[in-house]
């Protein structure tokens, strides 16, 4: 009896190329899919817009697409009428059309309804196609504010990280959303190593689709002395190991020169030869961003200070805020006309 071959390279190989086929079906179903909702809602929007139909004729469409397509799902009158608006929110903006069709419809729909300005769609397009986020990701970060505190507080970064990691700017946040930890008040810093650990997944979706994990308390020996890294990443993008460290109290200049320590460590010892040199991040509780312009302005290591919350933010209030933002803007472009 002959014996069946064993799983080898092959195996996985072929596993790979089902899976790479299943992929692109899938794309091809979906952009096939959007660009049917887009080209109903541009019909829907010239009848109405000529007022060949009126408001009452789209329940009628809606009725007679379900008797004579009775398989046919996602045509009720409510979704007819979100592929009017898709069409006339999108229709004159075609840097932003081909990328629609890139995130599932359900997608589409959570940036449409929640978005308030073009550029803010246009944000979370990007990212949700970069992230790969899930539909329910994709309403946290709506939830966690990320797009007004990525305008009202960009990533704050030493100038030699400006200069040796430019694009790292649009890989790292000010502010870090750990909600999830259901963190109290006056927990440790053990509680929120452990709690990090432990949603390890969450964590690194909140960090970005890079990040790969390396270690925790990642231990580093210099001279007869050891020494313990809380949390080691590797990010692909950058091609570097990126280390964070932990403080639960408001960040402090002298973290500084700890976390400069960790990444010259690591540069000699653990970078290997094709890696770009490591980026530290001093992930604090909170932080005064005066203090931390000072501390950043000299210091020598490509660093970045973020803080962590473990509450949604007040959503209203950023808003506000970037609204007054968006206001003295077009104040100072007047003036300068």
């Amino acid at each position: 009896m002959t014996s069946l071959p064993e799983p080898s390279a092959d195996f996985t190989e072929i596993l790979s190329l089902i899976a790479r086929a299943r992929q692109r079906a899938m794309q091809t179903v979906n952009t096939t899919l959007i660009e049917l909702y887009w080209q109903v809602g541009e019909i829907i929007s010239r009848k109405i817009a000529a007022a060949e139909w009126g408001d009452g004729v789209v329940p009628q469409l809606a009725a007679h697409i379900a008797r004579e397509q009775p398989g046919m799902r996602g045509f009720t009158a409510r979704n007819l009428f979100r592929m009017r608006q898709f069409y006339e929110t999108y229709r004159d903006q075609e840097f932003v059309t081909a990328l629609l069709t890139q995130l599932p419809w359900t997608h589409n729909l959570i940036i449409l309804s929640q978005s308030k300005r073009p550029e803010e769609r246009e944000f979370y397009l990007r990212t949700a196609i970069r992230e790969q986020w899930s539909s329910r990701e994709l309403e946290r970060q709506f939830k966690g504010a990320l797009f007004e505190q990525s305008i009202l507080s960009p990533a704050k970064a030493s100038a030699v990280l400006k200069q040796t990691h430019p694009e790292a700017l649009g890989v790292f946040k000010d502010s870090y959303l750990v909600e999830f930890l259901d963190l109290p008040p006056g927990h440790a810093e053990s509680d929120l190593h452990r709690g990090l650990l432990a949603r390890l997944k969450d964590f690194l979706i909140e960090l970005g689709r890079d990040f790969c994990f390396v270690g925790s308390e990642y231990p580093l020996q210099v001279g007869d002395r050891d020494f313990a890294l809380d949390l080691l990443f590797f990010h692909r993008g950058l091609n570097c190991l990126v280390a964070i460290e932990l403080k639960v109290g408001r960040f402090e200049p002298e973290y500084l020169g700890k976390l400069g320590f960790y990444l010259e460590a690591l540069d000699r010892n653990v970078k290997k030869p094709h890696e770009n040199p490591a980026i530290g991040v001093l992930l604090c509780a909170s932080k005064d961003d005066e203090v931390v312009e000072y501390a950043l302005s000299r210091s020598l290591s490509p660093t970045l200070i973020a803080e962590y919350q473990t509450q949604l933010p007040d959503k209203a209030l950023l808003q506000a805020k970037l609204h007054e933002f968006y206001q003295l803007n077009a104040a100072d472009r007047e003036d300068n006309v």
